[in-house]
């Protein structure tokens, strides 16, 4: 989906996000939710955005997964804890997609919707690499993402000193 689609169904996209991450580790409050789709309108409409959305037969959303291309400018590699190269760090609006968000609700989980989600995403992308945070402590999203390829290069706090630490890790596409 291009972000004018993502944004006609955001009220899936929100309610897979609230039932996702509304369990330990995440801990997502309604007031939380309530933020973060807050900023979707505005996210749907970065650059490069894309994103995926995964029904059932019916039309249940049951996962979502959405991204962009990180703009030269960005600041998430300021929120590293440990400074990396500038060779790593350095953007120029194409070179890597930022993953924000993968989730699959709970009753669907273990039946490879979220590799197909990944996949479909991904699907076309002329980045070099994909970027992305996941709170270590989430274990089978980590676990998935070792699996497809993603190596961590460090750990940051995300959107706040306050916020938990999260992996950051890193995933080199095929050229």
């Amino acid at each position: 989906m291009d972000g004018p689609a993502a944004l006609r169904a955001a009220d899936a996209f929100k309610l897979i996000y609230a039932e996702a991450f509304a369990e330990p580790p995440y801990g997502e409050t309604e007031e939380d939710v309530a933020a973060a789709f807050r900023r979707f309108p505005l996210q749907t409409r970065r650059h490069a955005f894309r994103a995926a959305l995964a029904r059932t037969p019916e039309g249940e959303p049951i996962g979502m997964a959405y991204g962009w291309t990180l703009a030269p400018d960005t600041v998430w590699w300021d929120e590293l804890t440990e400074p990396v190269s500038d060779a790593m760090r350095r953007e120029d609006g194409r070179r890597t997609f930022g993953l924000m968000e993968l989730a699959v609700r709970g009753p669907w989980r273990g039946q490879g919707v979220a590799r197909r989600l990944h996949t479909t995403l991904l699907d076309g992308l002329t980045a070099e690499r994909v970027l992305l945070n996941v709170h270590p402590e989430g274990r089978a999203a980590p676990a998935a993402y070792r699996a497809w390829g993603y190596r961590k290069i460090g750990e940051a706090r995300p959107w706040s000193e306050d916020a938990d630490l999260h992996d950051v890790m890193l995933l080199d596409l095929p050229r």
